[in-house]
């Protein structure tokens, strides 16, 4: 049994927002793009037609063998980043729905490495199986680029102090190994801090994103939603922070028009493919349950016929 538990955000909001009446249709195809500890796969699967299925995605052996618990023939989970979805046929999903980040049990667990809160590993992967760790790639990462990733995925003015620290560090008595010893050296780094904030929060951000590849793996994951979503299919982001809003509101935006080819005038403009639907906060309600959610953005848009 998982130890850790984890409170969906939006989660009837989400899986409302999924389908205007696919639900209710046969044969529907559905992708949870983060299935994390499940919450919106089983609301899903309790929305959609007998003959219809939910394909989720996750790269977390531990959200894996959370899925592989669910006893439904319409359910099915890949050991995969969602951007795989570009792997499926195109035009064949009603409906997809990307909740986006860290999960809670991936932060209240120490031995993930995800947070300053506790002491534990210095890993941050995702998938665990495969890749590289914060601890690892800390070890030999150049001073400018640590700086660079800190700068650009933590929106940290230290980036540069932290990072020579970090390079200090690991000169006079070798690489950091744990999260503790991480953010107590960021502490001593940043001269100065948000109220409410822990110093070290915009570092872990920005080094989870980077070691995971975060926005990069959105990006595509949207572009990919172009090609198999079905006309009329929707596509609902939830996500946490600026950066990962940011890529969302600008993809819905930049295929929400038409397209006209300055170079020929007289072409015919090339047909928007999304038709923007909502943006969406938690309620006060839901934010007084759990405080996680008050970041939470979620916007919507659906396929066009184009």
């Amino acid at each position: 049994m998982d130890a850790w538990n984890h409170t969906t955000v939006l989660l009837n909001e989400a899986v409302d927002a999924l389908s205007a009446d696919a639900f209710t249709k046969p044969g529907q195809t559905f992708i949870d793009a983060t299935f994390g500890r499940g919450g919106h796969s089983r609301a899903i699967l309790s929305r959609i037609d007998a003959t219809s299925r939910l394909v989720a995605f996750d790269k977390d052996p531990e959200a894996i063998a959370a899925a592989n618990a669910i006893e439904d023939g319409r359910f099915s989970i890949r050991h995969e980043g969602f951007a795989a979805i570009s792997q499926l046929e195109g035009s064949s999903i009603a409906g997809i729905l990307m909740d986006l980040g860290v999960s809670s049990p991936q932060i209240d667990n120490p031995a993930r490495g995800f947070s300053f809160r506790g002491d534990g590993p210095l890993d941050m992967r995702m998938d665990t199986t495969r890749g590289e760790s914060v601890a690892e790639w800390l070890a030999t990462a150049p001073v400018e680029q640590i700086a660079e990733v800190i700068r650009e995925y933590g929106e940290e003015r230290f980036a540069f102090p932290i990072a020579k620290a970090i390079a200090a560090r690991r000169e006079e008595r070798g690489p950091l190994g744990s999260t503790r010893e991480l953010a107590e050296l960021v502490a001593r780094a940043v001269k100065t801090r948000e109220a409410g904030q822990d110093p070290a929060t915009r570092t872990f951000q920005a080094l989870r994103i980077f070691i995971n590849a975060e926005l990069e793996e959105l990006g595509r994951a949207l572009e990919a939603s172009l090609h198999v979503l079905q006309p009329g299919g929707r596509l609902v982001v939830i996500s946490f922070h600026s950066l990962e809003d940011r890529i969302v509101k600008q993809f819905i935006a930049k295929h929400s028009r038409e397209v006209v080819d300055r170079r020929v005038p007289f072409a015919a403009a090339q047909p928007m493919k999304l038709r923007a639907i909502a943006r969406v906060r938690p309620a006060d309600e839901e934010v007084q349950r759990n405080p996680r959610a008050r970041s939470a953005i979620m916007r919507v848009a659906e396929r066009t016929q184009a």
